[in-house]
């Protein structure tokens, strides 16, 4: 089956990619996509009501540029400042606008499916960013746009397969595994 075939009812990706050295810019964007009249779009339409902190914005290039699949960016960390709020609303929002624009123009998002679909986007931002006086956000776009292209690419491409999972099951820990 080929990507333009799929149904797009549920495609689920996540991707990582580190900051330069000093920063805390890494990025870690989960994505849904699907199509607006599923599960994902359902899931997509009540996500605009806010929650405390936990504000929803949807991806833009610039005022008046929404992007197209349509894609809401929520964060993972609670923003309590509005240093990070800026940091969500600018260089994250740009980083995941341009992201989605690149996969159309790239054709990992098929052109013909733009109305049709939409993407939920949770990012992680590391609260030190926003009272950093070295913050790199150069850094903190280029870590966003690459792991926001790479998770649409997974989300997709169903990456990792199954065969992946049980083949590296023994091999790989979680980063953070200091339990086992």
């Amino acid at each position: 089956m080929t990507l333009s075939t799929l149904p797009y009812t549920f495609h689920a990706g996540e991707a990582t990619v580190l900051a330069a050295e000093g920063q805390f810019t890494d990025a870690m964007p989960e994505i849904l996509i699907g199509r607006i009249d599923g599960p994902v779009g359902q899931a997509f339409a009540s996500m605009m009501a806010q929650s405390k902190g936990h504000t929803a914005m949807f991806a833009i290039r610039a005022c008046n540029q929404l992007v197209r699949p349509a894609t809401i960016t929520v964060p993972k960390v609670t923003l309590k400042d509005m240093a990070n709020i800026e940091l969500f609303g600018g260089v994250v929002q740009s980083a995941t606008a341009d992201a989605v624009v690149d996969c159309l123009i790239d054709g990992t998002i098929p052109k013909a499916l733009a109305n049709e679909l939409c993407i939920i986007s949770l990012v992680w931002i590391d609260p030190r960013c926003a009272t950093d006086p070295n913050l790199d956000k150069k850094d903190m776009y280029r870590t966003n746009h690459e792991a926001t292209r790479l998770a649409i690419r997974r989300a997709l491409a169903h990456e990792p397969t199954v065969d992946e999972l049980i083949a590296n099951r023994h091999r790989i820990r979680h980063d953070m595994d200091d339990w086992s």
